[in-house]
């Protein structure tokens, strides 16, 4: 039987096993079972071998989002699932830190990611828990700050006494015995979606990080919404109100990579702005990053590169020329195709390919059973062999026509 969370953390929470936590290194699974076995022999009881064992693994994985913090914090699995990057929570910090905001409430606090960050810009903190072991958790990873405090309780009951800004990341999971669920009504948040908005009709400073896939009609309409992408991958989309909400924004796509950091926003609600013009494929094809499409500026990035979309319902772009933007990836167009899997098969057989990577939007087509029915044995990128060539394929739709595109990666854009 699995051990309880409490149980994983307990036994950390004393000098020995505070100590034995922070003299292992970097977890190695495949040395897991030998190093059990030389804890338990060094006169450790299973309980905090186990739970030392498991602490080591969180951190090592946790290192992707809080780098060297890592190594001194405690974690579990759930918390670090939802936690919020390090990069991430000092921009949210940074929001409260601009708009003289002094004292920040973190309802719903989880690891205090987030606490952490505003903490370390001098903004004092009162860091909110339910889950007791949770709090425990978050006490331990706050000790650097003494501006930052931990309480155990509901952080809808928490009097706001004193507090000009708050901070929530609602739990959008629930946890039974076969695993976690993911839940989509902002309703059956914990606090949900309505708490938050009455909060900010009391004029405090508010903040809220909820799933990227927040639907357009669930956005409040006196907020900003700022859509989050980390190398790539869609992290959240934040809800900004009153004072941390930026006077002339409505909607916004930030984009984090190894560039550096790049915004692009918009004032108009969603649904309006400006319309692109619908055009061949042709030249390079972009492939607009993950915010920017769930915020609503496919179209201002096709303007903004001077070109055109492919399909008025498709997030694809196409301009005559390769510009160098954050804002999508860019792909040399080769060849264009009708969508046939016998011509498609004929194709990568006459071209000698053998490793093939399928990208999608708006067609039904699974690139994993395409790509077995295309090469022979189904080798993708990971099964490539000496001598085969590489291809790139973009399936998608144009009016009622399905097409496959042939491209090539463009070098020296700012997302390859």
């Amino acid at each position: 039987m699995a051990q309880a969370p409490q149980d994983q953390i307990a036994p950390l929470l004393t000098p020995e096993g505070w100590e034995l936590l922070a003299s292992l290194g970097p977890y190695q699974e495949e040395k897991s079972f030998e190093l059990n076995s030389a804890l338990r022999k060094a006169g450790h009881s299973p309980e905090l071998v186990s739970a030392v064992l498991t602490q080591s693994r969180l951190r090592t994985r946790a290192a992707a989002k809080f780098g060297e913090f890592a190594r001194s914090m405690l974690f579990t699995q759930a918390g670090l699932e939802q936690a919020t990057r390090l990069n991430v929570a000092a921009r949210h910090a940074q929001r409260f830190a601009e708009a003289g905001i002094r004292h920040v409430a973190d309802l719903g606090c989880g690891l205090a990611a987030d606490s952490l960050a505003l903490a370390s810009m001098d903004i004092n903190v009162t860091a909110v828990e339910m889950d007791e072991t949770t709090a425990a958790c978050a006490t331990v990873n706050l000790i650097p700050f003494p501006n930052a405090t931990v309480v155990h309780a509901d952080a809808t009951a928490v009097p706001l006494d004193g507090i000009d800004g708050v901070w929530l990341d609602p739990a959008r999971r629930v946890t039974s015995t076969s695993g976690t669920k993911r839940i989509w009504d902002p309703e059956a948040f914990s606090p949900p979606l309505s708490f938050v908005e009455n909060l900010a009709a009391s004029g405090l400073a508010v903040g809220v990080k909820m799933g990227p896939g927040m639907p357009h009609d669930s956005v409040p309409a006196n907020c900003e919404a700022q859509w989050v992408s980390v190398a790539g991958d869609v992290t959240e989309v934040a809800l900004w109100f009153n004072a941390v909400r930026r006077p002339g924004v409505r909607r916004a796509a930030l984009v984090l990579g190894a560039q550096g950091a790049a915004e692009l926003t918009s004032g108009e609600d969603f649904g309006a702005g400006p319309a692109a013009p619908v055009g061949p494929v042709e030249g390079y094809l972009y492939e607009p990053d993950g915010a920017v499409i769930r915020a609503g500026l496919v179209a201002d990035i096709a303007l903004q590169l001077g070109g055109h979309l492919v399909d008025e319902h498709i997030a694809y772009v196409c301009a005559p020329g390769l510009v160098d933007t954050p804002f999508a990836r860019a792909y040399k167009v080769l060849e264009v195709m009708p969508y046939n899997v016998k011509a498609l098969k004929a194709w990568v057989k006459e071209n000698g390919i053998g490793v093939l990577d399928i990208k999608k939007r708006g067609t039904a087509v699974t690139p994993e059973e395409l790509r077995k029915q295309l090469l022979p044995g189904g080798k993708s990128a990971a099964g490539k062999k000496a001598g085969t060539k590489t291809a790139t394929l973009v399936l998608t739709r144009i009016g009622e026509d399905r097409v496959a595109i042939v491209v090539e990666p463009a070098q020296g854009t700012a997302r390859e």
